[in-house]
C-alpha cells in the first residue's frame, strides 16, 4: 500500500511517501528563515509559504520515492492540532488530490504522528527507532512523552489509536519555554537548539531556578513559572549592575548567559524527570516513547534515559532528527495503522481543520 502524507500543522511544509510503514521519502521545507526576524511563527506568513511550497514538495517526494502519483492508494493529512490557517492548506490539497485520483483520505492527529514516528521503518524495512527494534509486537501498554513547542504530554498507549492522556501542560509547553527564555537572552529563534548548545559549557548549578510543580502530586506540567523565574533573575542581575554604578542597562556577560541557559535547562528537564518517575511508579509499562522536536535535545534524552534505566524500562525515540521534528513521514505511518481499521474519511465535507484536536 502506497501512502502520500501531508503535514502543514505549523511552519514546516512536509510531504512523505510510504509503502505500508516503510518510509520511501520525507520532504520537509523549513520556514525558519522567514520567521526568524519576527522571533516566532507568524501564521499569515506560514500559510503563504505552505501555499508556495506544497506542490514542489509533492513532486519531490514522489520523485525521491520513485513512485507515480497514480500508484498512491491512500492520501493522508494532518487534521490537527496546529495553526488553523496552516492546517487548511494541507487539507485543501489532499482533498484536491483525492478527488482527482479517486482515492480515500485518512485524517491523522499530529500528536499521534509523533508517537507513531517510533514505529517508522526505512526503505529496507529496518526500524528507525533508537537502540533496539520497536515494532507492534512490543508488549503494550507503552508510555509516550511528547515534548514540543506546542505540547508537553504524558500519554498511555494501549495500542495504536487507543490513547489516554495522563498529564499535560497547564500553560506553556517545554519548547515554548525554551523559545521565550532564548528571547529574554536575545539569543535568536528558534531558541531550543541555541540554549542547548550554550548550556553544554555552562554551570547548571550557578543559578538555582525552581523546578516547576515540585510539590504538586499530579502528572500535569507547567513552565510559565520557570519562565517568570528567569525573568526575575535577569532583573536582579541587571539591578545589581545598576546599583554598582554601571550605566549600561540589560548588561549580561557571555558567562552569565551561558550559565543562565544551563540552569534553565536543568530545571526544565528535572520537571520532566520528576513527572516521569511519578508516572512509572503508578503505571506498569513496557517501554517509553519520546516524540516531538524537543526530544532532539541530547541533555534531555540523557536525563530521561537515566530515569528509565532506574525503572528498568526501555526508552525509544526516532533515530533521525527529521522524524523528531514536524514531518509527514510520521503521518504516513499513523495513517497506515489507521487504515487497518478502515478509518477512512467517508465524506470530504466532513474533513475540516481542528486546531485544538486532542488524542
Amino acid at each position: 500500500m502506497y501512502i502520500l502524507a501531508i503535514d502543514t500543522s505549523c511552519d514546516d511544509t512536509s510531504v512523505a511517501i510510504s509503502k505500508d510503514d516503510c518510509i520511501l521519502s520525507n520532504i520537509v521545507s523549513s520556514q525558519i528563515d522567514l520567521h526568524k526576524k519576527w522571533g516566532g511563527v507568524v501564521p499569515s506568513i506560514a500559510r503563504r509559504a505552505h501555499e508556495e511550497n506544497i506542490d514542489r514538495c509533492i513532486t519531490e517526494a514522489l520523485k525521491r520515492a520513485r513512485v507515480k502519483i497514480e500508484q498512491i492508494d491512500i492520501f493522508a493529512v494532518t487534521q490537527g492540532p496546529g495553526l488553523a490557517i496552516a492546517l487548511e492548506i494541507g487539507i485543501r490539497k489532499v482533498k484536491e488530490l483525492a478527488t482527482k485520483y479517486k482515492k480515500p483520505i485518512i485524517a491523522v492527529n499530529h500528536m499521534e504522528g509523533h508517537i507513531m514516528a517510533n514505529f517508522a521503518k526505512n526503505s529496507n524495512s529496518s526500524p528507525y527507532s533508537r537502540f533496539s527494534p520497536l515494532s507492534l509486537l512490543t508488549p503494550f501498554p507503552l508510555l509516550a512523552l511528547l515534548i514540543s513547542g506546542g505540547h508537553t504530554e504524558l500519554v498511555l498507549m494501549q495500542k495504536p489509536g487507543h490513547y489516554q492522556i495522563l498529564g499535560q501542560t497547564l500553560d506553556d509547553a517545554i519548547g515554548e519555554a525554551y523559545d521565550k527564555v532564548a528571547k529574554m537572552l536575545n539569543l535568536g529563534y528558534p531558541g531550543g537548539p541555541i540554549i542547548e548548545e550554550l548550556a553544554k559549557t555552562g554551570n547548571r548549578e550557578k543559578y538555582l531556578l525552581p523546578i516547576p510543580m515540585e510539590k504538586n502530586p499530579g502528572l500535569d506540567f507547567s513552565y510559565s513559572g520557570l519562565k517568570t523565574s528567569v525573568l526575575y533573575l535577569l532583573k536582579k542581575i541587571n539591578n545589581d549592575y545598576l546599583n554598582r554604578g554601571r550605566a549600561k542597562n540589560n548588561h549580561l556577560t557571555k558567562t552569565q548567559i551561558i550559565d543562565i541557559a544551563a540552569s534553565f535547562e536543568k530545571a526544565a528537564t528535572e520537571h520532566l524527570c520528576q513527572r516521569l518517575k511519578r508516572v512509572l511508579k503508578i503505571y506498569q509499562v513496557n517501554g517509553i516513547l519520546l516524540g516531538g522536536g524537543v526530544c532532539c535535545n541530547q541533555y534531555i534524552r540523557s536525563r530521561l534515559r537515566t530515569v528509565a534505566r532506574k525503572f528498568n524500562v526501555p526508552l525509544f525515540w526516532p533515530r533521525t532528527k527529521k522524524l523528531c521534528n514536524d514531518n509527514a513521514a510520521m503521518i504516513a505511518v499513523a495513517a497506515y495503522h489507521r487504515s487497518k481499521n478502515d478509518q477512512l474519511i467517508k465524506d470530504l465535507d466532513d474533513l475540516d481543520r481542528n486546531p485544538i484536536m486532542s488524542l
